[in-house]
């Protein structure tokens, strides 16, 4: 039995508490302190001078009846969890109680098991479900880490970033502070030996048609096909959303779409110039290099993408893609953009093939690191998840996807990369041209350590273009970030605790690829 000051206090108000005394030595007897009274108005005096954990309040009682009484104890203490026990189980009665806030309610007469049910429910379930938690996270983290000393598929780490993402959610729901900690424990050592299997298999599988679906495969594997059947097909980019930020969301739109999740792996680096135009594409960057030159003459790394709506219409050409009419593209900044094209979403119906790209969790990212504001208020994952879900539910992405729910469309959801929340600052040294993203890097005669990234010498061997004879590339690993030597304290202080994308790491590279049908 828990200590005395330890344990949760009950007050049970009925007129006939003397026929409820088994009842109460059987609460009792499983720990919890009942106090009991025998009117409305003894039970607003308890409340008012002593705390309680819980109120079991009977309906009908002489004098000031359950419903009034319920009333009372909402004014001095809003919170207090109040149970409603009624012999009537009249809708109109329920529904004024609910009205008034209970928790939930029980029909006389009752079984001293149904009220600790109930009683548990309320007060217990923290608890309860933290140790069903604990005992279910350790069943399949523990199955999982098998499986991290034997041989790894590719779908292997798609299951390994889908459970770390479900943990996360959960843990978002119920918070438990052991847990969280154990967790990200866990994302390190996945993260880590995930590293270690791209170093191994990434070469191979940039030069084989046996590979897991990347970047260059999407269109060819989810959109194509569907076109040539004549389907209607809608494809929704949402730049830089990781899985944890699809599941999230996902239910929202279960009540308006069958969905088939999926999985595919950003190519490196995992960021917009390169993985999304791959996606467009659906060729690696350095092919793109050679058949549209002109895509990478401009060192702004914000304007490698202005070419996707030409590179997507080539591939669906070269592919023998014959549409009636031409496919629509339109690429959306912010809310003011969205909301306009959600108002004319009609004007897009009668085009077989549609694509929105949405920037909104993009721009958060970067905006996050230079605005102090932001930063607070995203200043967690748990912060940053919560942020996407508000704008979601409230933006012209979740007007449009609706829209199309009652359209013949099939509609596919993706992104061209995730994002990873940086710690850790690693020096890059490099030339003044050297490009600025602080999770890859290309330039002349780059370097780093081999530690903390992967220096590639050769781009052509990672499908990646070389725009002197010099180009080299170097890509962080799990949590780093690059920072310049002349400026390391200085980057270090506003740089970390920020969230980046363009390196190695599940988080960035192991996305979503759903496949949505109205229902």
């Amino acid at each position: 039995m828990t200590p005395k000051e330890e344990k949760k206090q009950i007050l049970w108000v009925d007129d006939e508490i003397d026929l409820l005394k088994p009842h109460i030595l059987f609460l009792e007897q499983r720990g919890y302190a009942v106090t009991s009274v025998m009117s409305g108005d003894d039970a607003i005096e308890m409340v008012r001078d002593r705390q309680f954990d819980l109120v079991l309040l009977d309906e009908m009682m002489p004098g000031k009846d359950g419903l009034t009484t319920l009333e009372e104890i909402k004014v001095i203490n809003p919170h207090l969890p109040v149970v409603m026990v009624t012999k009537s189980e009249e809708e109109t009665l329920m529904d004024e109680a609910i009205g008034q806030r209970i928790d939930d309610y029980l029909v006389k007469p009752v079984i001293p098991s149904q009220v600790l049910l109930v009683i548990k429910r309320i007060l217990d379930a923290r608890k309860i479900i933290s140790g069903s938690s604990m005992k279910r996270y350790m069943t399949e983290i523990t199955r999982f880490n098998q499986k991290l000393y034997g041989p790894m598929e590719p779908e292997d780490w798609h299951e390994a970033t889908r459970i770390i993402s479900h943990w996360n959610l959960e843990l978002d729901a119920n918070a438990d502070v052991g847990l969280e900690q154990t967790l990200e424990g866990t994302r390190k050592e996945w993260n880590n030996e995930f590293t270690k299997y791209i170093e191994s298999h990434y070469e191979q599988w940039l030069h084989s048609d046996s590979r897991p679906i990347l970047s260059p495969d999407v269109v060819g594997q989810y959109v194509i096909p569907r076109l040539k059947k004549k389907e209607k097909v809608c494809l929704i980019v949402v730049d830089c959303m990781r899985l944890d930020q699809w599941m999230m969301v996902e239910p929202l739109l279960a009540e308006f779409f069958g969905i088939e999740r999926n999985y595919y792996y950003s190519i490196l680096p995992s960021a917009t110039p390169f993985a999304r135009n791959a996606l467009f594409a659906g060729m690696f960057p350095d092919e793109i290099h050679k058949v549209y030159p002109k895509n990478y003459q401009s060192q702004d790394e914000g304007s490698l993408n202005r070419m996707e709506d030409l590179l997507f219409e080539d591939n669906l050409a070269r592919n023998g893609v014959r549409l009636k009419n031409k496919p629509r593209y339109v690429k959306i900044y912010n809310n003011t953009e969205g909301e306009a094209i959600a108002k004319r979403i009609a004007d897009f119906y009668s085009s077989p093939m549609v694509t929105f790209v949405f920037n909104f969790l993009d721009i958060l990212v970067h905006g996050r690191s230079n605005n102090v504001i932001l930063r607070e208020i995203a200043g967690s994952e748990t912060a940053f998840r919560s942020l996407m879900k508000s704008w979601f539910v409230n933006s012209p992405l979740f007007t449009i996807l609706k829209s199309f729910a009652s359209r013949d469309f099939t509609v596919i959801v993706t992104t061209d990369h995730g994002s990873i929340h940086c710690h850790r600052g690693t020096m890059a040294h490099g030339k003044r041209s050297t490009s600025t993203n602080l999770r890859y890097k290309y330039g002349d005669n780059l370097n780093s350590d081999p530690k903390d990234s992967i220096l590639i010498k050769k781009p052509q061997t990672w499908r990646l273009p070389s725009f002197t004879i010099a180009t080299t590339y170097i890509i962080a690993k799990e949590d780093f970030f690059f920072v310049y030597p002349n400026k390391y304290n200085e980057m270090v202080r506003q740089f970390q605790d920020s969230f980046q994308h363009g390196g190695l790491s599940l988080e960035e590279m192991v996305i979503p690829l759903v496949v949505m049908t109205p229902r």
